[in-house]
């Protein structure tokens, strides 16, 4: 990779860390260019430069904590054998990813229906939908032979995935709620809505 493109991609990645440091510490309302700006100590012409505006970064960030949420979601349910297995799968690397990475998790959560991600749907769509059609994949045989119930897939993923991201915004935003337990008692009555 020549030096240049290297850098840009470094510049951006940077980029992306600062302003993600900066929403953790000052939440929503203090998630400003100039912060971003400051932390990172890149240009304001440079963030331009990688991201277009300040909403193409904020989009950026979000395709980014996203795909990791759901690369750990995806690769936890591949290895499931059952449909059963699966839906705990889902359930508990939800759950873990919150917890291991509250400050992504948060984002994600407080970034759900912003209004500079409408402008910026394709490019998270291109990270979303690989993510997505292998968990269609792995679902799909279960649906076919009777294990998990045919649904319109929003409605599957909302079963599945709805309860599991109330309860983690809950837990974001300080509420008294036990993960652990949370991840023993969600996974059956998840499975119980969803079991063909």
């Amino acid at each position: 990779m020549p030096v240049k493109q290297r850098r840009g991609e470094e510049t951006a990645r940077h980029l992306l860390d600062a302003a993600l440091a900066v929403h953790d510490e000052v939440g929503p309302d203090g998630f400003t260019v100039q912060a971003v700006v400051s932390a990172s100590g890149v240009s304001l012409g440079s963030l331009y430069h990688h991201f277009g505006s300040f909403d193409g970064l904020a989009a950026g960030l979000y395709a980014r904590c996203m795909g990791e949420l759901l690369d750990e979601i995806v690769v936890t349910l591949e290895r499931a054998r059952t449909a059963r297995g699966g839906v705990r799968a889902v359930v508990t690397a939800y759950l873990r990813f919150v917890e291991e990475h509250p400050a992504r998790a948060r984002f994600v959560h407080a970034s759900g229906y912003a209004g500079y991600l409408p402008a910026h749907a394709g490019a998270i769509a291109e990270v979303k939908a690989p993510r997505m059609a292998r968990m269609t994949r792995w679902l799909a045989p279960h649906v076919r032979d009777g294990s998990i119930v045919e649904l319109p897939d929003p409605l599957t993923e909302m079963l599945l995935i709805g309860p599991v991201a109330e309860l983690s915004r809950r837990w974001l935003a300080g509420a008294d709620i036990d993960l652990t337990k949370a991840a023993r008692v969600l996974p059956d009555r998840i499975w119980a809505a969803l079991r063909g």
